[in-house]
């Protein structure tokens, strides 16, 4: 196969990983990313990219509107599969969190393309890239612990359910194998790259002054208190077996994630 999946945000922290797990799989993906001209706050740039696709690997938009829209256009154009990148226990939290992923899930559910829902877990790749990359970290955690996830698991699965017919209908919980605790992880990563780094906690109220402070819009802020109110109710706190049931092996460790950065 050859150019019939689509990979959106290729370049991003899940797709470019999907895209090599497509290539290494002997599957050559169409990406879709700012770079190669798709543009998901202009429908206008949406229908090329749909060109003779049989699947799609869908991250969700932000705005919600564009959710279904492009979901009915994927489906006009003819693609049999798609797939989503959504957020563990999505259900339990309030669209505050998300709206655009919230607005995806439905539009799969109501549409008639065959779909699979892989909804993670907090990447274990925040720590190295992006979210949780500074030194000094200021979250509103508590002890409560979360599985991590390790996006190259994310990948396998996503190549699994846009190559096979075996996943349509499907809800996977992808999560890592042991939860652990802010806490810990940090130490973890401390202990490999032998840099100090460390963990403020801060209440709910803190972190929205912080993120105010930083110049983060309101709603931005009231989006990722969500997130963390989630995280402290433990609804992301317990392992799943999906991963080790869909691979045939193991999830990704934290240790091996670390390792794999920081050696």
């Amino acid at each position: 196969m050859t150019d019939d999946i689509l990979v959106l945000g290729a370049t991003g922290k899940t797709g470019r990983r999907v895209v090599d797990s497509l290539e290494a799989a002997g599957v050559t993906p169409r990406r879709a990313s700012r770079a190669t001209g798709f543009d998901w706050n202009d429908p206008t740039t949406w229908k090329q990219f749909l060109h003779e696709v049989t699947a799609v690997y869908l991250i969700a938009p932000q705005d919600p509107a564009h959710a279904a829209q492009f979901t009915d256009l994927a489906t006009t154009a003819g693609v049999r599969r798609l797939v989503l990148l959504s957020g563990r226990s999505l259900d339990q939290v309030p669209t505050t969190f998300a709206p655009g992923m919230h607005a995806a899930e439905a539009a799969l559910r109501t549409g008639s393309t065959p779909w699979t829902i892989l909804r993670a877990n907090n990447f274990s790749q925040n720590f190295s890239e992006e979210a949780w990359t500074a030194a000094d970290l200021a979250l509103p955690v508590d002890d409560t612990p979360e599985p991590f996830v390790d996006v190259r698991d994310i990948a396998e699965v996503a190549t699994l359910a846009l190559t096979t017919d075996d996943h349509h209908g499907q809800t996977y919980d992808l999560s890592g194998p042991q939860a652990l605790t802010f806490d810990e992880a940090v130490a973890k990563i401390s202990a490999a790259t032998g840099h100090r780094k460390t963990l403020t906690r801060l209440t709910p109220a803190e972190y929205r002054s912080y993120l105010l402070a930083e110049g983060l819009p309101e709603e931005v802020a009231t989006e990722l208190n969500a997130l963390y109110d989630a995280m402290r109710a433990g609804l992301l706190v317990t392992p799943t077996d999906d991963i080790a049931r869909l691979l045939g092996r193991p999830a990704t460790s934290f240790d091996t994630y670390v390792s794999d950065t920081w050696r």
